[in-house]
């Protein structure tokens, strides 16, 4: 009974959702704000989720806020708790009072929701809490795709770009979700263009990392982990599932080609898209742009 009451309501009324998540500074809730103002000029209809108990900084409106259940000062608080460990808290909290945000997200209408979520990125490599809540909502009729922000000045050091490759990949396994991840804030790349050994392809392709292990090992400290570095590489490369969009928040076309990503991503194009026409569906699957996509290209170097 149960699942033929799941798949009525996925075939009356799909659900579509954006978990943005990422590690702190990488630009998250400005994502939020500016992707909901670009949803909504296209007539979307958007509805933000904040689900960070210490997001006191919100640039948007949310329409569920976990702050009205728990906050990591309260947590901090009551059980004698360092902000990390209040965190995690507040979050298994939410998952044992699940109740409370479907309750929340029912009153809403809106078919499309942008979780906000916390940046401390044990919640998605090892905690499970925030794993088997958005599970709970798939298995109700939300079709989901987790965007995980990198900021994009990462690239400029091979350490931790490739720290952030193996976090990606981590993440992507962790969730089990459709997953898009992003280099945020590309932009700041024209800051860091002199210190970056390849182009910006090399970034978001993922291409062969065995080029920024000989720039590793030329330096001093990288030579001493020579092994590890290698051994870090060769397990990303036999996955081969990481690449990355860049992103530039500031800017429609960038945001308009994370956007077809993620609706293909999370189904939207095929389910409830306010773009019908088979051409723009057959050509969102196989990844090409329509002439449309193509003359709203940026010209800006980094993003094309």
């Amino acid at each position: 009974m149960m699942q033929n009451s799941i798949a009525k309501l996925r075939s009356i009324s799909p659900l579509y959702g954006q978990l943005v998540i990422g590690p702190p500074g990488s630009g998250k809730t400005s994502y939020c704000y500016k992707m909901q103002q670009f949803l909504e000029k296209i007539g979307r209809k958007v509805t933000i989720v904040n689900l960070d108990p210490a997001n006191d900084n919100m640039e948007y409106t949310s329409a569920v806020d976990i702050m009205q259940l728990i906050t990591v000062q309260d947590a901090m608080e009551q059980f004698k708790l360092g902000p990390n460990g209040a965190l995690i808290y507040c979050m298994e909290f939410l998952e044992t009072n699940f109740q409370w945000l479907l309750d929340q997200l029912k009153t809403i209408d809106s078919n499309y929701f942008i979780f906000d979520c916390p940046g401390q990125v044990e919640l998605f490599t090892h905690n499970n809490a925030l794993k088997n809540i958005f599970g709970k909502l798939e298995q109700l009729g939300y079709h989901l795709c987790t965007v995980h922000l990198i900021e994009s000045q990462n690239c400029a050091e091979a350490y931790k770009f490739i720290s952030c490759v193996l976090l990606s990949l981590h993440t992507m396994l962790q969730m089990g979700l459709p997953h898009v991840n992003v280099l945020s804030k590309a932009d700041q790349l024209k800051e860091c263009e002199s210190r970056l050994p390849f182009n910006v392809e090399y970034y978001t392709e993922v291409l062969d990392l065995n080029y920024l292990l000989e720039s590793m090992e030329a330096d001093r400290l990288g030579s001493k982990f020579t092994k590890l570095n290698a051994a870090i590489v060769s397990m990303v490369e036999d996955y081969s599932l990481v690449s990355f969009l860049l992103l530039d928040s500031n800017r429609d076309n960038s945001l308009l080609r994370l956007k077809n990503a993620i609706d293909k991503a999370n189904g939207y194009v095929y389910g409830a898209g306010e773009e019908k026409n088979i051409n723009t569906l057959l050509a969102c699957a196989v990844g090409a742009e329509t002439e449309s996509d193509r003359m709203d290209r940026d010209i800006d170097p980094y993003l094309n």
